[in-house]
């Protein structure tokens, strides 16, 4: 197990140093100069040429390169052009916004889809299944934006249940937070839920076809219980897989449900940040989202070898 957790380790330290840099050569090839956008279309070029010296763009690539990520490593994201204040204020402004919003969806997600699966599977090839599926199906196919205004438009315009956009802050309360939240979670879970049920569907019916199970069926336990105790352990494996991926889409991927909602989470800022060309805060959001990601399937896959004990002893 020691052996697995340092080869996981060392592949997702990789990654990301890989990941660092990609992502810092796409965004020095994006056209235009935050220090002109800064100052205007009536700034002189010595004025231009003054602020990107401040700004430290006029610094060697790699240079550049070492600096930014050495600061990464001690926590220093750097200063928001835009903004003139530290990066990493404004992901602890973000973060409250978006973890909680990723964290609603993904348990939302996952109350459906679980049942939904192991329904399906549990009446493969009858109506019920048929029934599932198609919903599913319709769920994998509609975008979540256009689930987001049919849900403004029921629960915010129509009944007035919850807000329809905006976020009052933790200050103003647990509640109106979280009703501010509500809304925007279903929106992302929904499409995911559909994902995942049809993944654990497909998961349960080949594991519902081995040997053991039909040994199970004959020592004359219930259908029920050698669906829950059985199947599902087994089957679990591609289940986890798509909920770490579909952790890390809600995590990263919200920008167009923030920008529906008017929320102000990491999504929101790093479309206003890529539009007001600040480098600094692209960079360094995009880097923390993308260290979450491969933390997220790291523990996916140490939940592997949890799931399945065979996979210890493999390693």
């Amino acid at each position: 197990m020691t052996a697995y957790l340092l080869k996981r380790l060392a592949i997702a330290l990789i990654t990301l140093v890989l990941a660092s840099m990609v992502v810092f050569a796409v965004l020095e090839i994006i056209p235009g100069d935050p220090a002109r956008l800064m100052l205007g279309l009536n700034a002189s070029a010595e004025q231009v040429e003054l602020l990107r010296n401040q700004m430290g763009l006029n610094a060697p690539l790699a240079a550049r390169y070492l600096h930014w990520a050495g600061g990464l490593l001690s926590l220093d994201f750097g200063r928001s052009y835009t903004y003139s204040v530290p990066v990493i204020e404004l992901v602890r402004e973000r973060v409250v916004v978006s973890l909680p919003l990723a964290l609603i969806a993904l348990a939302l997600s996952t109350v459906i889809a679980i049942p939904v699966g192991l329904f399906s599977a549990g009446r493969h090839g009858r109506a019920g299944d048929t029934i599932a599926m198609g919903a599913a199906q319709l769920g994998v196919a509609v975008p979540n934006f256009w689930f987001a205004l049919m849900l403004i438009y029921l629960f915010a315009v129509w009944l007035r249940l919850v807000p329809a956009g905006g976020f009052p802050g933790w200050s103003a309360g647990v509640w109106p937070a979280l009703k501010s939240l509500v809304l925007p979670a279903v929106a992302l879970a929904l499409p995911q839920a559909a994902i995942l049920a049809r993944v654990t569907r497909s998961a349960l019916i080949e594991v519902l076809n081995e040997d053991y199970i039909r040994t199970a069926r004959a020592k004359g336990l219930p259908y029920r219980a050698v669906l829950w105790r059985h199947a599902l352990r087994n089957a679990m494996i591609p289940v986890l897989t798509i909920l770490g991926l579909q952790f890390a889409f809600l995590l990263a991927g919200t920008i167009i449900i923030e920008n529906v909602f008017y929320l102000p989470g990491l999504g929101r800022l790093v479309f206003q940040a890529i539009t007001q060309r600040d480098l600094i805060v692209v960079e360094s959001v995009v880097m923390l989202l993308v260290a979450a990601v491969i933390a997220v399937n790291l523990l996916v896959d140490l939940s592997y070898a949890v799931v399945d004990p065979r996979l210890r002893s493999r390693q």
